[in-house]
C-alpha cells in the first residue's frame, strides 16, 4: 500500500492542464507563518491540481489577526493565479466568516480596502470549508522553515530521474491558442520545457503582443492593434461579419479583411472563412465561394 502511495504521488502526471470551459476551483489556507493555495478542475467529481503556491509571511503579515492571515492567502491566491481567474467563474474554498469580514467591516485598513477592491475585479463565489476538508492547501501552510535565515549549500544531483513532475499533464484542446502568451504578459509565467530555439522565438513574437485586464492584444503587420479571440466569440465575429445585417456575403478574403477592420484577429482567420464561405449555402448558389 505505501509503494503504491508513493507511486501515485510521484508519477508524472502531476498537474493537469486547464480546461476553459470549466470554472476553476481555489484552496486556501494559513497558519502562524506561512500561506498556501492550490488552484485546480473536477475531473470525473475528483479535483485535480492545476497550480499549487506558497510562501512565508514577512515580519508585517505575521502580526495579522487569524481573519487577516485567511483573507491575506485568498488575496495571495487570486494575485498568483491571476492570469487563470480573470475572466473565468470560480469556487474558493476558505475560512467563509473571514471574506463577509472583510466585505463587512466599516472603516476599514488602507490595506483591507486594497484587498476588497482586488477581489471585486473577480467572479467567484465562497464555500465555507472546515480545515479537515481542506487538506491539500493545509499541508502547504504548515510546511515548516527552520533554516530560514540559514545558508548550507548542497550539490545538485543531476541525476535525479523524476523531471517530467513539472510538466502539465496535456494539453486541452479547449486551451486558447494565445494562453502561453497571455500567462507571460498578465502574470509573467513562462511554460517550462522549451528549447532555446522555443524561447527565442516564444520571445521574438511576444513583442507584439500586451496585456490591457482583461484582454489580449496584438500590434499587427499593418501597425493596427487587434484584439485576440478564439472559439465561439471568433465564431460569431467571423458569422456577423458575412451573414450579418452588413455582411453582404461576400467572399472569404473580403470577410476576413472585414474581421481584421472590427479589430479583432486569430491565426487561423483566413482558414476560417475560407471553410465558412464554403459551408454557406447562399455562397455556394451563388458560386462566390472562389471569390474574393
Amino acid at each position: 500500500v505505501f509503494r503504491t502511495l508513493k507511486d501515485k504521488l510521484t508519477e508524472a502526471p502531476i498537474l493537469i492542464a486547464p480546461n476553459w470551459d470549466q470554472p476553476f476551483e481555489l484552496m486556501c489556507d494559513a497558519s502562524d507563518y506561512t500561506i498556501g493555495a492550490v488552484l485546480g478542475q473536477r475531473i470525473e467529481k475528483h479535483f485535480r491540481p492545476v497550480h499549487y503556491a506558497s510562501k512565508t509571511m514577512n515580519q508585517a503579515e505575521a502580526n495579522y489577526t487569524t481573519t487577516e492571515k485567511e483573507m491575506l492567502a485568498v488575496v495571495y491566491a487570486f494575485k498568483k493565479f491571476c492570469a487563470y481567474l480573470i475572466m473565468n467563474k470560480s469556487i474558493v474554498y476558505t475560512d467563509h466568516s473571514a471574506l463577509k469580514y472583510l466585505f463587512t467591516k466599516k472603516d476599514v485598513k488602507a490595506c483591507l480596502l486594497r484587498w476588497i477592491l482586488l477581489l471585486q475585479e473577480f467572479d467567484f463565489k465562497v464555500i465555507d470549508t472546515r480545515r479537515a476538508e481542506n487538506y491539500a492547501d493545509d499541508h502547504l501552510s504548515r510546511l515548516e522553515n527552520p533554516y530560514e535565515n540559514v545558508f548550507d549549500p548542497k550539490e545538485i544531483n543531476k541525476t535525479f530521474p523524476l523531471e517530467s513532475l513539472n510538466k502539465v499533464a496535456h494539453k486541452d484542446p479547449s486551451t486558447p491558442w494565445f494562453a502561453d502568451l497571455a500567462y507571460y504578459h498578465a502574470g509573467n509565467f513562462i511554460i517550462k520545457g522549451m528549447t532555446s530555439q522555443q524561447k527565442q522565438k516564444f520571445f521574438k513574437d511576444a513583442r507584439h503582443y500586451f496585456w490591457d485586464d482583461p484582454y489580449l492584444f496584438m500590434t499587427c503587420a499593418d501597425q493596427i492593434i487587434r484584439r485576440c479571440v478564439v472559439g465561439k466569440e471568433a465564431i460569431d465575429i467571423l458569422n456577423a461579419c458575412h451573414s450579418g445585417p452588413t455582411g453582404g456575403h461576400y467572399g472569404a478574403n473580403y470577410t476576413a479583411k472585414k474581421v481584421f477592420d472590427s479589430g479583432f484577429y486569430w491565426p487561423s482567420i483566413y482558414k476560417d472563412t475560407f471553410e465558412l464561405v464554403k459551408r454557406c449555402d447562399s455562397c455556394q448558389r451563388q458560386g462566390k465561394v472562389s471569390q474574393k
